[in-house]
């Protein structure tokens, strides 16, 4: 099975939660005491070897703030998979 490496950019999320509900791990949350710049909540990966790189949570945010590294066992470095473009 693949795995991944989510990273999520704090200061782009708005906290719509739409990366929560897509992820079929269920290994985002919403920060409950930090907040970006904006003051909104942001998403956080608390088990990031539970990614499978899916790509579903990069996918449906609308603010491009989420990019997942893609591991392989041969490379020493992650592939990206997903950019924030």
């Amino acid at each position: 099975m693949s795995r991944g490496r989510p990273e999520l950019d704090r200061e782009r999320c708005k906290g719509c939660t739409l990366c929560v509900s897509a992820c079929p791990e269920k290994i985002l949350v919403m920060s409950r005491d930090q907040f970006n710049r904006q003051g909104v909540p942001f998403a956080v990966c608390f088990d990031e070897s539970r990614c499978t790189a899916c790509m579903s949570c990069a996918i449906i945010c609308p603010d491009m703030a989420i990019r997942i590294f893609r591991l392989t066992a041969a490379a020493s470095e992650p592939n990206v998979a997903a950019s924030d473009g």
